[in-house]
């Protein structure tokens, strides 16, 4: 039987007890209907996970015995950020759950020019909270104990400008496929666009500040998919999903 697996954001200690928050004590006990002595892994974001069981449980408090640590990490070695174009509806959870999956370090929102989405203060802010809520639900689900680092949202040329890495891609489907260095990079930034894709002025100011052109081949994607075709594609080049032979 699949053990369940709990984010909470207390500090966790081997050998310890804790009652659940109370979003995760109702998960537990009215979703799962889980009960006393049913294994738990517990994890809070900050590296490793504790094999637990339940101690005693109720509709809205629930307590639990930690075991020890274990050490398992997931990551993957490349660092992936990922800056996405805000689009409207559900593709922004979708995009942030399979992103999660694929191991992305981190995601931020951003705002371009043919962005449809514009959110301000407390709408934004409920937004991030949510998104943040979509990314654990990811981890919990796929294994990973580290949750990706989901930053504010920004304009877009403040996001190119700002971030660091290794290498840094915008995605671009009437480009040649991109090239560089033989070398694996430690990390990748990647630009993808809203629908209808960035504006060609917003592709030369990315390329202007380093960032390579990328095209995933002949066929126009969605905006919820090419960011997971770009990703697996990355992981699978530098990062730690295998290439087929």
């Amino acid at each position: 039987m699949r053990v369940p697996r709990i984010f909470t954001a207390q500090p966790l200690h081997a050998e310890s007890q804790l009652q659940l928050d109370a979003a995760a004590a109702v998960h537990v006990a009215r979703v799962l209907r889980m009960r006393e002595k049913d294994p738990l892994t517990l994890f809070n974001g900050e590296g490793g996970q504790f094999l637990s069981h339940i101690v005693s449980i109720e509709k809205k408090r629930v307590i639990v015995k930690l075991g020890a640590c274990s050490a398992k990490d997931l990551e993957s070695p490349l660092q992936v950020h990922l800056g996405i174009a805000l689009s409207r509806g559900e593709r922004m959870d979708w995009i942030i759950q399979k992103a999660t999956e694929l191991g992305v370090y981190s995601i931020s929102p951003v705002f371009s020019e043919r962005s449809n989405v514009r959110l301000k203060d407390d709408r934004l802010e409920k937004k991030l909270s949510h998104w943040r809520q979509v990314a654990i639900s990811a981890c919990e689900q796929c294994g990973r104990n580290s949750v990706p680092q989901l930053d504010t949202a920004l304009e877009l040329t403040h996001w190119q400008q700002s971030v660091q890495a290794d290498r840094r891609l915008v995605l671009h489907h009437r480009s040649s496929p991109a090239s560089g260095p033989s070398n694996t990079p430690g990390s990748v930034a990647l630009l993808i666009g809203p629908e209808g894709g960035l504006s060609e002025a917003e592709i030369s100011a990315a390329e202007a500040s380093g960032f390579e052109a990328l095209s995933l081949g002949p066929r126009i994607l969605r905006t919820e998919t090419a960011p997971l075709a770009a990703l697996a594609i990355i992981q699978a080049q530098w990062g730690d999903m295998p290439l087929l032979r």
